[in-house]
């Protein structure tokens, strides 16, 4: 080799040599005792990090790789109990078939979380950040879902006993992800201005949307509508729809079921501007359990609207489902957008957990949509979500979940529970404080449904209850009736969670909305504007994802 190739190749070296030197300079070397004060557990993480050395990126990988180790192994575990389920009962394979799903998706999830972080030894994008907190807080989520499937239904105590073990562990696990993540490579959150007003296609209400068609889509779309309503088009900010099935009862459209036209529907959609595969339900009653699998990404379905098209079920605890699989309508394929549509699940309050909708779809939205059950009605499971103009019913914790989820400009009507029952409009279930989920009610209207209005001095109806330790809700800029109780919220048991939720109202009205007699939990707070920002639209789920479904929404405050 001659001198000038070995010169190149010697700066070559240097060049990379210097690459690395400076990520590895990029943030200073500290003891993993220091870095793990930061996180839930402390003696945890110095155990996880035992014998390392390195700065807040490094100890961030580390962990990262572990909690994508341990999530193979545990979903290895389940596989290998499902080859053979005639070991077990019914409501046990249903238990194990939740912690299945759910360890699928986090193994998917913490692959991309290992990807991103392998790549920089900085703070990331204010976007790509966002996109990776949310999914490493639906890791926990997922977590605390398959653990309480196994606690309420799992009949074989030893298997049950070694997996939730297993549940534990890895939970503390990837809190230590989360935890090192949000301090290495999470930027410190920029509040928008908090008059902000952004909003699109706010003349828009009832359900209408502006859906760009071509003109054989358009033809199939209103011949499908006869003379009904409309829905308007216009040229620019339009929905994109590039294709279109109907599902029609009588046989007159492309197919009799909605799951066969999910079916049908294409694969991995890449974004909304390439056009949203649209299934129009036709009006009826339409009485099958509905999934919308991963794959069936931006898939809009519309209805004839509510109380026209209604998908209705019964699954519930009480004959042997999990909360998890009760659900009349699953979904979990990003950017879903439901439109015109009555969600139900019929099982009644005597049989307890009965979930009409369950969404762990990110970026999602549902729009003048109703959701009818008792207990458990609407199961916001996790990632991004956005209600618009929807009805919810309910009686125990009948809006429930670890999502970041913002409900704007709905109906909230608590319903006639069992006797001897309260009402609790919310359950939010957050574990961790460093998840980014939550619960918004933005403009709400809460008021007793028609079965509890006749006699609402009976029943006690309450804003929420901390299901879980740092449950986070707030209710702002919302009508409150009468029917909620002084006291405003409700404990779960004695004294769990009273100092870690954080629960709070701003600007409410109506006769239930006084907060002089509110409960005096160290947890619960009257707040200003400032602090309400957070809870937005812009800062809680982000805006930029939401004109291109044609949803109205507004960005910040009324």
């Amino acid at each position: 080799m001659g001198f000038k190739n070995i010169s190149v190749l010697m700066l070559c070296v240097f060049h990379v040599l210097s690459i690395f030197a400076t990520l590895s300079t990029a943030a200073p070397n500290v003891p993993a005792e220091t870095i793990c004060d930061s996180t839930l557990d402390p003696p945890f993480c110095r155990n996880v990090l035992a014998n390392r050395n390195g700065n807040i990126f490094d100890y961030g990988r580390i962990s990262v790789r572990k909690s994508l180790s341990q999530s193979r192994k545990f979903l290895d575990t389940l596989n290998s109990l499902l080859r053979d389920k005639s070991s077990f009962s019914q409501p046990t394979i249903r238990a194990f078939e939740d912690c299945q799903f759910l360890a699928e998706q986090n193994f998917e999830y913490l692959s991309t979380t290992l990807n991103t972080v392998d790549k920089t030894s900085d703070v990331l994008p204010s976007s790509q950040a966002e996109d990776q907190h949310t999914i490493l807080s639906a890791v926990l989520t997922n977590q605390q879902t398959c653990f309480e499937s196994l606690q309420t239904t799992a009949t074989d105590q030893r298997v049950k006993s070694n997996l939730s073990s297993s549940l534990s562990d890895d939970s503390k696990l990837h809190s230590v992800s989360l935890a090192l993540f949000t301090k290495g490579w999470v930027p410190e959150k920029k509040i928008s201005t908090i008059f902000q007003n952004k909003g699109r296609h706010l003349d828009f209400s009832n359900g209408r949307l502006p859906l760009k068609m071509s003109k054989s889509v358009r033809d199939i779309f209103d011949s499908a509508r006869g003379h009904g309503r409309k829905l308007l088009q216009t040229v620019d900010d339009s929905v994109v729809v590039k294709d279109i099935v109907v599902v029609d009862q009588d046989g007159s459209g492309n197919f009799t079921t909605i799951n066969n036209a999910i079916a049908a529907a294409p694969n991995n959609t890449v974004n909304a501007s390439a056009g949203y595969f649209l299934i129009f339900v036709t009006k009826g009653v339409y009485q099958e359990y509905v999934s919308i699998p991963k794959n069936k990404k931006y898939l809009m379905m519309v209805g004839d609207g509510i109380n026209q098209t209604i998908i209705t079920g019964d699954h519930n605890v009480v004959d042997n489902f999990t909360t998890f699989n009760s659900a009349t309508f699953a979904v979990v394929a990003e950017g879903f957008v439901a439109v015109n549509i009555t969600f139900r699940n019929t099982a009644g309050p005597s049989k307890h957990q009965a979930v009409a909708v369950r969404n762990g779809a990110d970026l999602s939205s549902f729009y003048s949509c109703s959701f009818e059950g008792y207990q458990d009605t609407l199961y916001t499971h996790s990632l991004r979500q956005f209600y618009r103009e929807c009805d919810i019913y309910g009686t125990v914790d009948f809006i429930f979940g670890n999502a970041a989820v913002v409900l704007q400009n709905c109906n909230l009507y608590p319903r006639l529970p069992m006797s001897g029952q309260f009402n609790a409009i919310t359950a939010q279930g957050r574990t961790d404080p460093n998840q980014n989920t939550g619960t918004s009610i933005h403009n709400a209207t809460i008021k007793a449904a028609s079965d509890l209005a006749p006699v609402v001095g009976t029943v006690k109806t309450y804003l929420g209850r901390p299901w879980k330790e740092y449950s986070r809700t707030v209710y702002m800029q919302s009508f409150i009736d009468s029917l909620v109780d002084p006291s405003g919220w409700r404990e779960w048991s004695g004294d769990f969670a009273l100092s870690t939720l954080y629960y709070a109202e701003f600007n409410n009205t109506g006769p239930g909305s006084n907060t002089t007699n509110r409960v005096k939990w160290p947890g619960y707070h009257v707040i200003n504007a400032t602090d309400a920002a957070n809870f937005t639209v812009s800062n809680l789920i982000g805006d930029v994802w939401l004109p291109p479904t044609g949803v109205p929404f507004l960005s910040g405050f009324i």
